[in-house]
């Protein structure tokens, strides 16, 4: 997710105290840039390298609560830098430099180029720490109102059809909130595509531009959120959230078997409460087909 500066930014100079070896995963704004934590700032003041998928972007977050660059290295590591420029990074990480690596906005390796470095530093034995804050699938998933008990980031769905409509087959049934990223250009075909696989009915929310001057946060039904912005212009850093899959409705068949597996560790009374309480069925219906069971 892209950062925005925010102009209105109080600057702050952290203590310029070095920081212990290693690399350091800076998560930053993604949007205000008043969002950034103050231990997030004394890495970055206090690290021998800066390492970041977007230096210009890093730069001018750093200008603007007034952190000096002091002649420090600051390099480029994003999905095209290649092997080399990891085995550099490990090179200077090896040598016992402390290096601060931050996503052009957001919690590092949450769809971000960072992944295959923090692996790399991981497989190597080498010491790495996080200065946790902002992520936008988080941050979309409080303002949401949908269920945050369990959820499920898919990252970007694929953007070719066919390999879309798999990616969200997959996710139909899964008992847990779903929290994708998309391209404000392919919203509406997404939306109107889960409205067609997971059920139109299901709730959803679409947040833009979060922590931004024009967030926006859409709640509805599936159809209905598909057909509200097929008619829109759609701008900005999209999240898109859905409900967890509707429990699946229990059959005779269903009752049958899980009751067969119950009845082999619990008497009759436990396995029927077990069963109607798992699968959502009135105990009277379970304990009668239970006791044909276990009589049978």
């Amino acid at each position: 997710m892209r950062q925005t500066s925010d102009p209105a930014g109080t600057s702050h100079t952290p203590g310029l105290r070095a920081i212990p070896p290693g690399l350091h995963l800076v998560s930053t704004p993604i949007g205000a840039a008043r969002d950034i934590t103050l231990r997030a700032l004394d890495v970055l003041a206090g690290a021998d390298v800066l390492v970041a998928e977007d230096t210009r972007t890093l730069r001018h977050l750093m200008e603007i609560h007034g952190i000096p660059l002091a002649g420090r290295q600051v390099i480029a590591y994003h999905d095209h830098s290649g092997e080399g420029q990891m085995q550099r990074l490990l090179g200077l990480l090896a040598e016992g430099k402390s290096l601060a690596y931050a996503s052009e906005a957001g919690t590092p390796l949450i769809s971000d180029p960072g992944f295959e470095l923090a692996r790399a530093v991981a497989a190597a034995g080498l010491p790495m720490s996080a200065a946790p804050g902002p992520c936008a699938a988080i941050c979309a998933l409080t303002l949401s109102g949908l269920p945050s008990d369990r959820f499920l980031f898919a990252g970007f769905p694929p953007s070719a059809q066919g390999a879309r409509r798999s990616f969200l087959e997959e996710l139909a049934p899964v008992q847990a909130t779903l929290i994708v990223y998309e391209s404000p250009k392919r919203l509406a075909a997404l939306l109107a595509e889960m409205a067609t696989t997971l059920g139109g009915t299901r709730q959803a929310v679409v947040c833009r531009e979060l922590t931004k001057r024009f967030e926006e946060v859409l709640r509805g039904r599936l159809a209905d959120l598909a057909d509200d912005v097929a008619n829109r212009e759609i701008k900005g850093e999209i999240v898109v959230l859905v409900d967890r899959a509707p429990p699946a409705e229990a059959t005779e068949d269903s009752l049958r078997s899980a009751l067969d597996v119950a009845l082999q560790s619990m008497s009759v009374k436990d396995a029927a409460t077990f069963v109607s309480q798992t699968l959502g069925v009135s105990r009277k219906i379970v304990y009668k087909i239970a006791l044909d069971r276990s009589q049978g």
